[in-house]
């Protein structure tokens, strides 16, 4: 066929969540859905995890709406604050919970919830050091202080580590989102505390709190600096299709000067318009073309051929990190699930 096929185990996805489940001990567990499930289709990863996972997250609104209608009915956190009143309200009509990062982001939700008389449920984010999103210190201090609006709720705070496999700079994260609790609690009430993603979760059960939240952990994968930490399935592999088959007496193999080129070259349809990369490749002798890539395999014309079943192994060739390539590879591929 000419599409590519992405083959996700569902099974090894449960498995993994259920390694980390019982890792956590009694912290509740939060699938990380985001990024269409790293790559792995969101929509039907998320239902097959209802029976293991507390809650979920993703990063955006829509992504969010879309686990609605899905029929995912837990609690989903969207991680990147609303940018608009149009995202406040899509958001509250499918029960998401919102991310507030500054008192800005906390205006535009209260603004919309007075202006149409609605309630929203929102974690506040703190930075802790990683200075993407999140309140300073100071800043929440100030914001816990004033008078806020009865029609946002408050459920939860959490932060991200940015180097979980560092002792020093993990512990001093976490000590400081230990003083954003404190402050939160007082202003608040109990909430649920989360820093731990898949890094922090095995770095220490002290930074496990209320909840984890678990994303490339559930793929099959690991952070830097904690492999072999947890035996894992990897969920997804790519294969693709022999197009054509020649013996080559000359000439190049794809764009650009390249050979003279002899022997036998099977040409594999797979380019970069579906999501690999031109400059490490997939076992092509010269760079990636849009829609396909030239291969010594000695393999037939029709025959499938695995592209890609190793995010680490591709990510250490092309320069990147897996994280990326789980997100790019099945572009254009029919995804087919098993268990």
């Amino acid at each position: 066929m000419q599409r590519n096929r992405a083959i996700v185990r569902l099974s090894y996805i449960r498995e993994n969540a259920e390694k980390f489940a019982a890792l956590a001990g009694g912290a509740k567990l939060c699938a990380v859905v985001k990024a269409d499930a790293y790559g792995h289709g969101a929509e039907t990863v998320a239902p097959a995890l209802e029976g293991v996972a507390d809650c979920f997250a993703v990063a955006l609104v829509g992504e969010g709406a879309a686990l609605r209608l899905a029929g995912v009915r837990k609690d989903v956190l969207v991680l990147v604050p609303p940018l608009c009143e149009e995202e406040v309200l899509r958001g509250i009509s499918y029960g998401l919970i919102f991310t507030v990062g500054d008192a800005q982001d906390y205006a535009l939700i209260a603004s919309v919830c007075k202006k149409y008389g609605l309630c929203a449920r929102c974690h506040i984010k703190a930075n802790t050091g990683m200075n993407r999103f999140g309140f300073d210190l100071p800043a929440f201090r100030a914001f816990a202080a004033g008078r806020l609006c009865g029609n946002v709720s408050a459920e939860g705070i959490y932060s991200h580590f940015y180097r979980p496999e560092h002792a020093e700079t993990a512990a001093r994260q976490f000590s400081l989102f230990g003083e954003f609790c404190r402050e939160g609690e007082r202003a608040f009430g109990k909430l649920i505390r989360h820093i731990a993603a898949t890094g922090g979760t095995i770095a220490s059960p002290d930074y496990r709190l209320d909840m984890v939240r678990i994303g490339i952990g559930l793929y099959g994968y690991l952070p830097g600096g904690f492999a072999g930490a947890l035996p894992l399935k990897r969920a997804l592999t790519v294969c693709s299709t022999v197009a054509a088959v020649r013996e080559c007496t000359g000439g190049g193999a794809g764009y650009g000067e390249f050979g003279p080129v002899y022997g036998r070259l099977a040409a594999v349809r797979a380019g970069y318009a579906d999501g690999f990369s031109r400059a490490g490749g997939v076992g092509n002798v010269n760079v990636l073309c849009m829609d396909a890539f030239l291969s010594r395999i000695p393999a037939e014309k029709y025959a499938e051929v695995c592209v890609f079943s190793d995010a680490d192994a591709y990510a250490e060739r092309n320069g990147t990190i897996s994280y990326e390539a789980l997100t790019r590879v099945c572009g254009r591929a029919e995804r087919v699930y098993e268990g």
